[in-house]
């Protein structure tokens, strides 16, 4: 292990060094890492710690756990196989390509797990080779559905051994009432539990970059607030509204004798399909880069049309959409988006992806303004307003957002996919 120690330093933050020392020494059980954007958090816990107890406790096995299951490839699991590369590990233990199959710690056939939350019985039917569950990891805490859940869990998996460690990685959510949040400061203090929380502002520079410090310098003059939330990691709201930026703003104010809406020169167009039971809705906006304010002017929402029709509204009639410029459309509906081309739309299909509605809500929730027109886009201002976070059977805020009501949301979403994939990534 020596020359691991050396590796380690090269790829844990200095304040870390002793809750390492902590980890290993196993002063505590919980382990609550609360922190904003860029605190290395989550690369701390996935890829240093796990492997290190797994070489330490030769009859130990660990599970990573995400909310939903196929997040887990692209942050718990690349976390882990990250740090095992990083401390040069990786002779020791064998890395399958399968997302879903265990790690193996060669030596002893120990494995780090990885498994979604999606059914959390799942976790009495995990049968071991020997030894027992001595390490769980509840990445992205607040995803998950309240203390309740993942003490069901926690009841399944510390049972039969001897030590057990419990790490809870998160960035505080913007709601201080949001369960996450309220638990981590009633854990605080408790003798069997050490909450760790940090910024990017302790992670050395060259570490991050400098886009990303360009990127949290930009947003704490633009928006002091959500500098505050996004990297600083407070909490600085009070109720479950997920985007309290949004607000009323006329745009058929003349400006030098035109309705404002028509100087708008960066336009963006977004589709969100629908048909029965779901509306259609097409979504316009203009987008201030420099100022990273949102201008919603324009919305067309129909429910039981035909897509040639909808597409005579746009186009032909009401709305007088150039077919030159460019519309996001939901890429469920490779048939619709056919046929928009084939009646002359320049039309693309949005990409998505594993947690594209999280990292899409997160960079609207940055923006300093989602300015909306209430007149003229009466559906898509109800949305943004109303838009509140998941709550629990005690009616608490979680960090998770419904799936209903928000069709021009993901109309937004789709259109501004440039811009927040780019940050999210």
């Amino acid at each position: 292990m020596t020359n691991t120690h050396i590796k380690i330093n090269d790829c844990v933050i200095p304040m870390y060094a002793d809750v390492l020392k902590d980890i290993l020494r196993h002063d505590h059980v919980h382990y609550v890492f609360a922190g904003g954007r860029g605190s290395t958090k989550s690369s701390f816990v996935g890829g240093i710690a796990l492997p290190l107890l797994i070489i330490q406790n030769p009859d130990c096995h660990a599970i990573a756990f995400r909310q939903v299951a196929n997040t887990i490839q692209t942050s718990i699991r690349s976390q882990v196989e990250w740090g095992i590369y990083k401390m040069g590990l990786e002779d020791l233990f064998t890395i399958p390509k399968r997302y879903n199959n265990p790690i193996i710690y060669n030596p002893t056939g120990q494995q780090i797990i990885f498994m979604g939350m999606d059914d959390p019985n799942k976790v009495k039917s995990i049968k071991l080779p020997f030894g027992y569950i001595g390490i769980t990891w509840f990445e992205e805490l607040d995803q998950f559905a309240g203390e309740a859940a993942l003490r069901k869990v926690l009841q399944s998996t510390m049972r039969g051994g001897g030590d057990f460690w419990d790490f809870r990685s998160f960035n505080p959510p913007i709601s201080k009432n949001n369960w996450a949040n309220e638990y981590t400061e009633q854990a605080d203090g408790r003798d069997n539990t050490l909450v760790v929380r940090n910024t990017y502002l302790d992670v050395p520079e060259d570490w991050l970059g400098d886009q990303f410090i360009e990127e949290a310098n930009e947003l704490r003059e633009i928006n002091p607030d959500a500098y505050k939330h996004e990297y600083m990691g407070v909490p600085i709201g009070t109720g479950g509204n997920v985007f309290p930026n949004a607000c009323d703003f006329d745009m058929t104010t003349p400006v030098e004798g035109i309705p404002m809406w028509q100087t708008f020169d960066k336009i963006y167009n977004g589709i969100d399909w629908g048909f029965a039971r779901d509306p259609f809705r097409f979504v316009r906006m203009h987008f201030d880069r420099a100022h990273l304010d949102l201008y919603i002017f324009d919305e067309y929402s129909t429910t039981r049309t035909r897509n040639e029709d909808v597409f005579d509204k746009l186009y032909n009639n009401l709305k007088k959409v150039s077919r030159s410029e460019l519309v996001t459309a939901d890429n469920s509906e490779q048939k619709s988006i056919a046929d928009f081309r084939a009646y002359g739309a320049f039309i693309r299909a949005a990409e998505k992806g594993p947690d594209s509605v999280r990292y899409g809500i997160k960079w609207l929730q940055g923006l300093r303004h989602i300015y909306i027109d209430k007149q003229r886009c009466p559906e898509t201002y109800r949305e943004f307003i109303g838009y509140e976070y998941e709550q629990d059977k005690d009616g608490n805020f979680i960090s998770a957002y419904p799936d209903a009501d928000n069709h021009s949301i993901d109309a937004v979403r789709y259109a501004m996919e440039k811009y927040w994939k780019r940050r999210g990534n």
